[in-house]
């Protein structure tokens, strides 16, 4: 089920955007014109990404510099082994939708 996120003048341009949906963290990033959701915490321990540093398209860890492909959630240095879970999403008028499957 899709479910509202933010309005697109909400998300800010190479930067990690932080919402709360349907009991997420969720993080929104607009890279190279292309949106992403993924989890916000990181999957090593938990640490708040939104927190962290985004560059070249690489999310770092504020707690223990694990960096993540901010497009993909691949992880790219550890000490994460596991990526971030993407979420897939929609554009309709302004609104940036998630599909979160178990939300009523």
């Amino acid at each position: 089920m899709f479910v509202e996120v933010c309005d697109l003048a909400q998300v800010r341009r190479d930067a990690i955007n932080h919402f709360t949906v349907g009991g997420r963290e969720l993080i929104v990033t607009w890279i190279d014109g292309e949106y992403s959701v993924l989890d916000g915490v990181c999957t090593h321990e938990y640490a708040e990404l939104w927190n962290g540093f985004l560059g070249d398209g690489i999310i770092t860890c504020p707690l223990h510099l694990s960096q993540f492909n901010a497009k993909t959630g691949e992880v790219l240095s550890p000490p994460a082994e596991e990526p971030l879970k993407t979420y897939r999403f929609k554009v309709e008028g302004s609104k940036l939708l998630v599909d979160l499957p178990d939300q009523t």
